[in-house]
């Protein structure tokens, strides 16, 4: 009997779920690992996609956006900064609510398809010089394919694998969503730095910046033959017996009004998580290059050296929290974030290599606290019947808000005081929300999420 299955005849939603009177589901081993490897793909082909777009953007430029056009130029700005951040809150209130009603399974499906075929499509995509403005207008219209389908991305993944995952092991499965998140960056910029070092610019930009995006393609392929090969999650399931026929629809204003406390608690702590993600793996590159004036090659390798340090941290990280719970990991990141973050920028504006790796390489660690647990401690914010709906629409709108915009306003901050020193200002006033959001969390490690049977 499959892990949905049993799951289907010894759930309630009754509180005395939580308290062990309900039976336990039973979790099949080879489901769960099919689960997280499933989801984890979706997120590396997501972030593979971020990575080679933020490391090619310069040839991007060339082929899409030519100087001489001033509305080619516009579009360029739109797409580059806000069109894929703008619709992911929308993605997230399609999404979110259709994964709890038609289940976590088909949305994750579904948004794979457009994910790799958005990527797909940017690689097909003729030049500025072949069909004029209608080339950035395409980009653009990749680019809010790839946004909207994101939207249902991260939230899904971390559902899905929070409702297979047996209670004690959440965390350590849960963690490596963001193992996947690492791997296509690292993948996606360590592909276009070797493209870059291979080819001469000619080539590069007649067509070897192609490559990259069409290799989604395949990777789209194959994720999406893993994702319909897995069964539904065994509480989505559960939701199901119990309603005996087909989902009713919930409300987005009970997604919303009726779970304003648990949207809060997720704004802040993706809040936290996301500024201190984006600071360092989008940011920070250009920090080195631009107020730093480092070699911009050297500034990139580091940064994927301690992208690389992280990922062999991830795992154990993961399992620590499931032994001493989400919410001591992650405050210890907001309480490094609020002591360590001006010594790092410290050492990392002293400029040389060591230095520059040493502070990156404490900030990368300090980021680990919350790459490893959020993936588990998110979802346990919510009843199952709403899980997948508000925490699209609380994850989508804090990344939308505070993480996606970190370069842009600390640029801007710099800009209008001269102060070096505000990336570092800015990752403690994060980590002074996260810190709030922590305080008023519940632990949910080793525990059954609302409205579920203990899962073993």
């Amino acid at each position: 009997m499959s892990a949905a299955t049993v799951a289907a005849h010894h759930s309630s939603d009754h509180p005395s779920a939580h308290h062990g009177s309900a039976r336990p589901t039973a979790t099949d081993p080879a489901l769960v690992r099919r689960a997280v490897k499933a989801a984890a793909l979706g997120n590396a082909m997501e972030w593979f996609d971020f990575g080679v777009y933020s490391y090619i953007a310069v040839t991007l430029g060339k082929v899409f956006f030519p100087s001489g056009s001033p509305t080619a130029q516009l579009l360029s700005t739109f797409g580059a900064f806000a069109a894929a951040f703008l619709v992911r809150p929308l993605g997230g209130v399609v999404f979110g609510p259709l994964g709890d009603r038609v289940g976590r399974q088909k949305v994750l499906a579904l948004t794979m398809i457009m994910m790799a075929a958005g990527t797909f499509a940017i690689g097909l995509i003729p030049s500025y010089a072949t069909i004029g403005v209608w080339a950035p207008v395409l980009l653009l219209v990749a680019r809010l394919v790839q946004g909207f389908s994101t939207g249902g991305e991260y939230a899904g993944a971390s559902t899905f694998i929070a409702e297979y995952a047996p209670d004690k092991r959440r965390g350590f499965l849960g963690s490596w969503l963001e193992f996947g998140t690492l791997a296509g960056y690292i993948g996606g910029a360590g592909l276009v730095t070797l493209m870059t070092a291979l080819l001469s610019d000619g080539d590069l930009m007649s067509w070897g910046w192609r490559i990259p995006f069409l290799i989604a393609g395949p990777m789209g392929v194959i994720g999406l033959y893993l994702r319909m090969r897995l069964e539904e999650t065994p509480a989505f399931a559960a939701e199901l017996e119990k309603a005996e026929t087909a989902r009713p629809k919930v409300p987005l204003r009970e997604m919303v009004t009726g779970q304003w406390r648990a949207l809060l608690l997720c704004v802040g702590l993706v809040l936290v998580f996301n500024v201190t993600d984006y600071m360092l793996l989008s940011y920070m590159p250009s920090y080195l290059t631009s107020e730093l004036e480092y070699d911009e090659t050297h500034g990139l390798l580091v940064v994927l050296a301690v992208m690389a340090l992280m990922m062999v941290v991830q795992p154990f990280a993961g399992a620590l929290t499931d032994r001493v719970g989400r919410r001591p990991v992650i405050a210890a990141g907001c309480a490094g974030f609020l002591l360590l973050s001006v010594p790092a920028l410290l050492l990392i504006r002293q400029g040389s290599l060591a230095a520059v790796g040493l502070g990156l390489a404490a900030l990368g660690l300090l980021l680990v606290c919350f790459t490893a647990s959020m993936p588990s401690a998110l979802p346990a914010l919510f009843p199952t019947r709403v899980r997948y709906g508000s925490l699209s629409i609380g994850f989508n709108v804090s990344v939308s808000l505070f993480g996606g915009t970190t370069p842009l306003v600390v640029t801007a901050l710099i800009g209008a005081t001269g102060n070096m020193m505000m990336p570092a200002y800015y990752m403690m006033a994060a980590a002074v929300v996260g810190g709030a959001a922590v305080w008023y969390m519940t632990e949910s490690a080793g525990r059954p999420l609302p409205g579920s049977p203990p899962s073993r």
